[in-house]
């Protein structure tokens, strides 16, 4: 009888043991398979947000800037007003022949590619064409090395000979010929005036755009400056300086 009670008894203690022993091998292999995992997730969560947030600010940082921009070059406020007037309809380039000093015949479409400052008298040139043609020059330096985008043309509205104590101080410009009669039909002065009352802008596209107003002189020459300046900005996108020399020509 005591020998059955201690194998009993043997037999109760190895399988209390192995209950135990098995019991306790599976709670470890529980732990590392479902809490180790759930740490690393919580960290890249962390870590996702805190990148959104830091965008969230720099967004909320740039958004005055990128608006400005947008309202400034894309909606155009009433409330900014221009020096020069905006010529609307836009005037494209007309199918006319200009005559150089030289007595090349030229294209007008062929001067496309360049913004164009233009300025209108007779040959004589008088003292307010001097005025002009100064006002021409000091304008297309003053945008220092966008200059280049920017070309200076004379066109004489008749047959008169120039004056060669002028001519020096115009290498720099394009000088053409135009009958007064086909310049009138492309440029249109203010109300009242006459169209060598102004100077004009042309786009690279070749469309009439802007004319400054007849009082322009070197007191509110600044303003027609930041004009210039403001539509050389808005077009750097698109506008190259130069143009091919070989179209400025009669094709």
């Amino acid at each position: 009888m005591s020998g059955f009670k201690l194998l009993d008894v043997s037999n109760n203690r190895d399988k209390s043991e192995d209950a135990a022993t098995k019991g306790t091998a599976d709670h470890p292999l529980g732990m590392t398979v479902h809490n180790l995992p759930s740490a690393t997730v919580d960290a890249q969560a962390r870590q996702t947000g805190g990148r959104w947030k830091m965008l969230a600010v720099l967004l909320v940082c740039a958004a005055p800037v990128v608006a400005s921009y947008f309202m400034y070059y894309v909606v155009r406020p009433e409330g900014r007003r221009n020096f020069g007037e905006l010529i609307s309809p836009q005037k494209p380039f007309p199918d006319l022949t200009a005559q150089s000093l030289d007595g090349r015949a030229i294209k007008l479409k062929s001067l496309k590619d360049q913004w164009l400052l233009l300025s209108i008298a007779g040959g004589e040139c008088n003292e307010a064409c001097e005025r002009r043609l100064y006002l021409q020059r000091q304008l297309i330096e003053g945008m220092g090395k966008e200059k280049d985008r920017v070309e200076w043309i004379w066109l004489i509205q008749d047959e008169a000979a120039v004056p060669t104590k002028i001519l020096p101080g115009l290498k720099e410009a394009t000088i053409l010929r135009m009958p007064l009669s086909e310049l009138s039909n492309w440029l249109a002065p203010a109300a009242g005036g006459k169209i060598s009352d102004h100077l004009y802008l042309v786009d690279p596209m070749g469309n009439l755009m802007m004319r400054f107003p007849a009082d322009l002189d070197l007191a509110n020459a600044g303003k027609a400056k930041k004009d210039l300046e403001r539509l050389l900005r808005a077009s750097s996108s698109w506008d190259q300086a130069g143009r091919d020399p070989a179209r400025v020509s009669s094709q």
